[in-house]
């Protein structure tokens, strides 16, 4: 198929990407490159893919409709796998209005082309990040009613929403997948394993936010890229799956894995929890594993291996 992969550059679409090409797809992949962190790791990442493949890449945002529509008239994408958003809680509550532009609109532009342009299927990246404190737990995707305490929340269940109005209206085939916590090489270096890393083999302090009980379903990026491959299999009408491991992990013990395994002491520097922030995050997979036939395999101990094996041969030097 011709897949159109949006936020291909980043670090769950770059591994995706290269699955994508081992499947052998025809890639086309779309990022801007912005500055959110540095553009150098996302021109490495797309390095990387190119030893696994040849893609054609775009440079531009899904904010820009002009671009998109000659994107759209040149490759003609069969389907899209929607990765690009603004990413991250604390962010969102700093730039509110640039969330919802880029996560809500720029969604929205796609979906219009989509339509336009008779794509085949739909799967966009949403986020646990959709539940809120008042979720049953473990978190179920037909929770009548979710509600996200962060604007990047708020936008991410906004997508979901106009997903499924496009569903219903022209039939285009729609997948929104939660994600849960991922994390692996290439991981963003904002992202909480990258930075602690950092700081603990730099030995810095580690601001610690709350006090160490808060719980996150912390996921492997492979396991992610499992769901994701098995969704192109799956033609529905809409389906909304959770992608996590559910094995939520406290984050005093994220600390103490990472220290143990760089061999250097973790200095807190303790924090007052932060507005937006979930105290929890738990994903129930029964309707993956009925209808993906996804089954997590990287344990969190094993996973965060591979991620320290990465980070001293090269994540350490990217900031």
């Amino acid at each position: 198929m011709v897949i159109l992969l949006t936020g291909g550059a980043g670090f769950i679409g770059s591994h995706l990407a290269e699955r994508l090409l081992r499947l052998g797809h025809k890639l086309v992949l779309l990022d801007e490159l912005n500055d959110f962190y540095s553009p150098e790791i996302k021109r490495r990442n797309l390095a990387e893919i190119k030893t696994t493949g040849n893609y054609d890449f775009v440079e531009a945002s899904i904010c820009d409709l002009p671009k998109l529509t000659q994107l759209f008239q040149q490759h003609a994408p069969e389907v899209v796998i929607h990765l690009a958003a603004r990413a991250g809680v604390r962010p969102s509550l700093e730039q509110p209005l640039l969330y919802e532009q880029v996560n809500v609109q720029g969604t929205l532009h796609l979906l219009e082309l989509a339509r336009q342009f008779a794509v085949q299927k739909f799967i966009f990246a949403s986020s646990s990040s959709v539940y809120g404190t008042t979720s049953q737990v473990p978190f179920t995707e037909d929770e009548a009613n979710p509600n996200p305490i962060s604007p990047y929340g708020v936008t991410k269940l906004a997508g979901e929403k106009l997903c499924y109005c496009y569903a219903r209206l022209y039939s285009i085939p729609m997948i929104c997948l939660r994600f849960f916590t991922v994390y692996g090489p290439r991981q963003r270096p904002d992202l909480a394993i990258h930075k602690f890393a950092r700081l603990i083999a730099g030995g810095h302090p580690i601001p610690m936010f709350g006090d160490g009980s808060s719980l996150r379903d912390y996921t492997y990026v492979d396991d992610i890229l499992d769901g994701i491959a098995a969704t192109l299999l799956l033609q529905p009408e809409f389906e909304v799956f959770n992608l996590g491991n559910s094995h939520p992990v406290s984050l005093s013990r994220m600390i103490q894995l990472l220290a143990e395994q760089l061999g250097r002491p973790a200095l807190i520097e303790a924090k007052e929890f932060q507005p937006g922030d979930m105290p929890f995050t738990h994903a129930n997979l029964s309707k993956a594993r009925r209808m993906l036939g996804y089954e997590p395999r990287v344990s969190f101990e094993e996973g965060l291996s591979r991620f320290i094996a990465w980070f001293q041969t090269i994540g350490s030097s990217l900031n």
